[in-house]
Protein backbone atom coordinates (compact mmCIF):
# COMPACT_ATOMS: atom_id res chain seq x y z
CA UNK A 1 0.00 0.00 0.00
CA UNK A 2 1.22 3.11 -0.82
CA UNK A 3 1.36 6.03 1.58
CA UNK A 4 0.46 9.38 0.75
CA UNK A 5 -0.33 11.58 3.64
CA UNK A 6 2.30 14.26 3.97
CA UNK A 7 2.02 14.31 7.49
CA UNK A 8 3.16 10.95 7.62
CA UNK A 9 6.74 11.35 5.71
CA UNK A 10 7.83 14.94 7.34
CA UNK A 11 7.44 13.02 10.61
CA UNK A 12 9.45 10.36 9.59
CA UNK A 13 11.48 12.13 7.48
CA UNK A 14 12.35 14.34 10.70
CA UNK A 15 13.06 11.14 12.66
CA UNK A 16 15.33 10.01 10.31
CA UNK A 17 17.42 13.37 9.64
CA UNK A 18 18.02 13.40 13.68
CA UNK A 19 18.93 9.35 13.44
CA UNK A 20 21.41 10.08 10.69
CA UNK A 21 23.34 12.69 12.26
CA UNK A 22 23.88 11.33 15.70
CA UNK A 23 24.50 7.52 13.74
CA UNK A 24 26.87 9.58 11.30
CA UNK A 25 28.76 11.80 13.25
CA UNK A 26 30.02 9.00 15.10
CA UNK A 27 31.99 7.90 12.02
CA UNK A 28 35.87 9.22 11.45
CA UNK A 29 35.46 10.53 8.09
CA UNK A 30 38.31 11.37 5.98
CA UNK A 31 39.05 12.92 2.20
CA UNK A 32 40.89 12.78 -0.49
CA UNK A 33 41.36 14.52 -3.71
CA UNK A 34 42.85 13.56 -7.26
CA UNK A 35 42.37 17.53 -7.84
CA UNK A 36 42.42 19.70 -4.16
CA UNK A 37 40.49 22.11 -6.42
CA UNK A 38 37.27 20.49 -5.83
CA UNK A 39 37.35 20.87 -1.95
CA UNK A 40 34.19 20.82 -1.06
CA UNK A 41 34.63 23.92 1.26
CA UNK A 42 34.68 25.61 -2.01
CA UNK A 43 32.18 23.91 -4.18
CA UNK A 44 29.56 26.80 -3.65
CA UNK A 45 31.71 29.73 -4.75
CA UNK A 46 33.38 28.48 -7.87
CA UNK A 47 32.32 24.78 -9.12
CA UNK A 48 29.99 23.39 -11.64
CA UNK A 49 29.87 19.67 -12.31
CA UNK A 50 27.49 16.73 -12.02
CA UNK A 51 28.37 14.36 -8.89
CA UNK A 52 27.66 10.44 -9.32
CA UNK A 53 28.13 8.12 -6.38
CA UNK A 54 26.50 4.57 -5.74
CA UNK A 55 23.10 4.55 -4.51
CA UNK A 56 24.07 2.03 -1.67
CA UNK A 57 26.28 5.19 -0.24
CA UNK A 58 23.96 7.79 -0.43
CA UNK A 59 24.01 7.89 3.98
CA UNK A 60 27.41 9.86 3.63
CA UNK A 61 26.64 13.11 1.50
CA UNK A 62 23.58 13.45 3.07
CA UNK A 63 25.24 13.75 6.23
CA UNK A 64 28.72 15.65 4.90
CA UNK A 65 26.92 17.67 2.55
CA UNK A 66 24.11 19.84 4.65
CA UNK A 67 23.28 22.80 4.19
CA UNK A 68 24.82 23.49 1.12
CA UNK A 69 23.80 24.40 -2.43
CA UNK A 70 23.59 20.65 -3.89
CA UNK A 71 20.50 19.61 -5.60
CA UNK A 72 20.11 15.97 -5.79
CA UNK A 73 17.93 14.21 -8.52
CA UNK A 74 15.63 11.81 -7.08
CA UNK A 75 13.31 9.34 -8.86
CA UNK A 76 9.64 9.33 -8.24
CA UNK A 77 9.40 5.80 -6.39
CA UNK A 78 7.91 5.71 -3.28
CA UNK A 79 11.12 4.43 -1.53
CA UNK A 80 12.86 8.14 -2.36
CA UNK A 81 10.62 10.00 -0.37
CA UNK A 82 12.42 9.13 2.55
CA UNK A 83 15.50 10.22 0.98
CA UNK A 84 13.73 12.91 -0.30
CA UNK A 85 12.97 14.53 3.33
CA UNK A 86 16.21 14.19 4.87
CA UNK A 87 17.92 15.59 1.87
CA UNK A 88 15.48 18.94 2.05
CA UNK A 89 15.48 18.97 6.23
CA UNK A 90 19.50 18.98 5.60
CA UNK A 91 19.37 22.12 3.58
CA UNK A 92 19.73 20.92 -0.24
CA UNK A 93 17.49 20.77 -3.00
CA UNK A 94 15.60 18.23 -4.55
CA UNK A 95 14.01 17.24 -7.97
CA UNK A 96 12.00 14.43 -8.37
CA UNK A 97 12.04 12.86 -11.56
CA UNK A 98 14.29 10.13 -13.98
CA UNK A 99 17.87 12.14 -15.52
CA UNK A 100 16.88 9.84 -18.78
CA UNK A 101 13.63 9.25 -19.27
CA UNK A 102 11.82 12.54 -19.38
CA UNK A 103 15.55 13.94 -18.38
CA UNK A 104 14.35 17.05 -20.60
CA UNK A 105 11.61 17.66 -17.68
CA UNK A 106 14.49 17.52 -15.15
CA UNK A 107 16.80 20.76 -17.26
CA UNK A 108 13.78 22.76 -17.35
CA UNK A 109 13.12 22.23 -13.53
CA UNK A 110 16.95 22.65 -13.10
CA UNK A 111 16.75 26.00 -14.87
CA UNK A 112 14.31 27.28 -13.02
CA UNK A 113 15.87 27.31 -9.60
CA UNK A 114 18.36 30.03 -8.51
CA UNK A 115 21.85 30.08 -10.37
CA UNK A 116 23.24 28.75 -7.19
CA UNK A 117 20.95 25.68 -7.17
CA UNK A 118 22.19 24.73 -10.40
CA UNK A 119 25.96 24.35 -9.48
CA UNK A 120 26.15 21.19 -8.17
CA UNK A 121 23.71 18.31 -8.87
CA UNK A 122 24.13 14.69 -6.93
CA UNK A 123 22.70 11.51 -8.69
CA UNK A 124 22.94 8.03 -7.86
CA UNK A 125 23.24 6.67 -11.18
CA UNK A 126 22.13 3.21 -10.24
CA UNK A 127 19.56 4.12 -8.46
CA UNK A 128 16.48 3.63 -7.45
CA UNK A 129 15.95 -0.52 -8.62
CA UNK A 130 19.62 -1.13 -10.23
CA UNK A 131 21.31 -2.88 -11.33
CA UNK A 132 23.57 -2.46 -8.33
CA UNK A 133 26.68 -0.50 -9.40
CA UNK A 134 25.95 -0.42 -13.22
CA UNK A 135 25.60 3.38 -14.03
CA UNK A 136 22.83 4.07 -16.11
CA UNK A 137 22.81 6.80 -18.96
CA UNK A 138 20.82 9.54 -17.71
CA UNK A 139 23.67 11.35 -16.21
CA UNK A 140 25.76 11.66 -19.34
CA UNK A 141 22.80 12.63 -21.20
CA UNK A 142 22.26 15.56 -18.26
CA UNK A 143 26.25 16.48 -18.90
CA UNK A 144 25.96 16.49 -22.19
CA UNK A 145 22.88 18.44 -22.46
CA UNK A 146 23.71 21.11 -19.50
CA UNK A 147 27.52 21.00 -20.91
CA UNK A 148 28.36 20.02 -17.14
CA UNK A 149 31.50 18.02 -16.54
CA UNK A 150 31.40 14.58 -13.81
CA UNK A 151 32.74 14.49 -10.86
CA UNK A 152 32.74 10.53 -9.25
CA UNK A 153 32.75 10.25 -5.49
CA UNK A 154 33.61 6.75 -4.37
CA UNK A 155 33.08 6.25 -1.07
CA UNK A 156 33.99 2.98 1.39
CA UNK A 157 33.22 1.83 5.15
CA UNK A 158 35.46 -0.49 7.58
CA UNK A 159 33.29 -3.67 7.26
CA UNK A 160 29.71 -1.94 7.18
CA UNK A 161 26.51 -3.71 7.85
CA UNK A 162 24.80 -4.90 4.60
CA UNK A 163 20.82 -4.64 4.13
CA UNK A 164 19.77 -7.23 2.08
CA UNK A 165 18.10 -4.91 -0.75
CA UNK A 166 19.13 -4.40 -4.46
CA UNK A 167 22.12 -2.62 -3.90
CA UNK A 168 23.09 -4.11 -0.23
CA UNK A 169 23.00 -0.67 1.10
CA UNK A 170 25.92 -0.32 3.31
CA UNK A 171 25.62 1.02 7.25
CA UNK A 172 28.47 2.10 8.66
CA UNK A 173 29.41 1.22 11.89
CA UNK A 174 29.57 2.84 15.03
CA UNK A 175 32.84 4.38 15.50
CA UNK A 176 34.58 2.87 12.44
CA UNK A 177 36.16 4.67 9.53
CA UNK A 178 34.40 6.02 6.37
CA UNK A 179 36.73 7.09 3.42
CA UNK A 180 35.80 8.86 0.58
CA UNK A 181 38.09 9.80 -2.53
CA UNK A 182 36.94 12.91 -5.48
CA UNK A 183 38.49 12.48 -8.88
CA UNK A 184 39.11 15.22 -11.30
CA UNK A 185 36.74 16.55 -13.57
CA UNK A 186 35.87 14.49 -16.23
CA UNK A 187 34.30 16.61 -19.43
CA UNK A 188 31.33 15.75 -21.26
CA UNK A 189 30.69 16.36 -25.46
CA UNK A 190 28.18 18.60 -26.42
CA UNK A 191 25.44 16.48 -28.56
CA UNK A 192 26.23 13.15 -28.29
CA UNK A 193 24.73 10.62 -30.27
CA UNK A 194 23.49 7.06 -29.07
CA UNK A 195 26.85 5.60 -29.66
CA UNK A 196 28.86 8.29 -27.75
CA UNK A 197 26.44 8.44 -24.74
CA UNK A 198 26.86 4.56 -24.37
CA UNK A 199 30.31 4.78 -25.13
CA UNK A 200 30.58 7.84 -22.26
CA UNK A 201 28.48 5.87 -19.84
CA UNK A 202 30.86 2.71 -19.93
CA UNK A 203 33.80 4.74 -18.95
CA UNK A 204 32.34 6.23 -16.19
CA UNK A 205 31.09 3.01 -14.71
CA UNK A 206 34.46 1.52 -15.25
CA UNK A 207 35.75 4.57 -13.53
CA UNK A 208 33.15 4.62 -10.54
CA UNK A 209 33.49 1.48 -9.94
CA UNK A 210 36.96 1.77 -9.11
CA UNK A 211 37.27 4.63 -7.39
CA UNK A 212 34.96 3.19 -4.48
CA UNK A 213 37.27 0.31 -4.72
CA UNK A 214 39.88 2.37 -3.73
CA UNK A 215 37.98 4.05 -1.01
CA UNK A 216 36.76 0.51 0.42
CA UNK A 217 40.22 -0.65 0.65
CA UNK A 218 41.34 2.78 2.21
CA UNK A 219 38.72 2.13 4.87
CA UNK A 220 39.78 -1.24 5.91
CA UNK A 221 42.98 -0.89 5.61
CA UNK A 222 42.86 2.35 7.76
CA UNK A 223 46.89 2.95 5.57
CA UNK A 224 46.77 6.95 5.64
CA UNK A 225 47.03 8.62 2.18
CA UNK A 226 49.45 11.79 1.61
CA UNK A 227 47.52 14.50 1.63
CA UNK A 228 44.40 12.89 3.56
CA UNK A 229 41.75 15.44 5.01
CA UNK A 230 39.49 15.11 8.49
CA UNK A 231 36.30 15.80 7.26
CA UNK A 232 33.40 17.76 9.42
CA UNK A 233 30.12 18.09 8.34
CA UNK A 234 28.96 21.59 7.12
CA UNK A 235 30.02 24.11 4.81
CA UNK A 236 32.05 25.87 7.30
CA UNK A 237 33.93 23.15 8.61
CA UNK A 238 34.66 21.40 5.88
CA UNK A 239 38.48 20.28 5.15
CA UNK A 240 41.94 20.11 7.39
CA UNK A 241 45.00 19.61 5.21
CA UNK A 242 47.86 19.43 7.78
CA UNK A 243 50.01 21.67 5.62
CA UNK A 244 49.45 19.51 2.13
CA UNK A 245 48.57 21.26 -1.01
CA UNK A 246 49.22 18.46 -3.58
CA UNK A 247 46.61 15.78 -5.16
CA UNK A 248 46.21 12.34 -2.57
CA UNK A 249 48.14 9.58 -3.93
CA UNK A 250 46.38 6.93 -4.53
CA UNK A 251 47.72 3.23 -3.92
Amino acid sequence: MKITNPIFWKTTGLLATILLRNWMGLIDFKAAFYDPELDPAVWNKKQRFILLFWHEHILCPLFLRRHSDVTMILSRHGDAEIVGQIAKLSGMHCIRGSSFRGGMAVVKQLLKMPMSSQNIIAITPDGPRGPRRKLAGGPIFLASKLQMPIVLLGIGYDRPWRIRSWDRFAIPRPFSRGRFIISQQFPVPARLDKNGLESFRQQFETQLNRITDEAEHWATSGEPLLGESLVCPGPKCSLMYYGYSQPAIIR
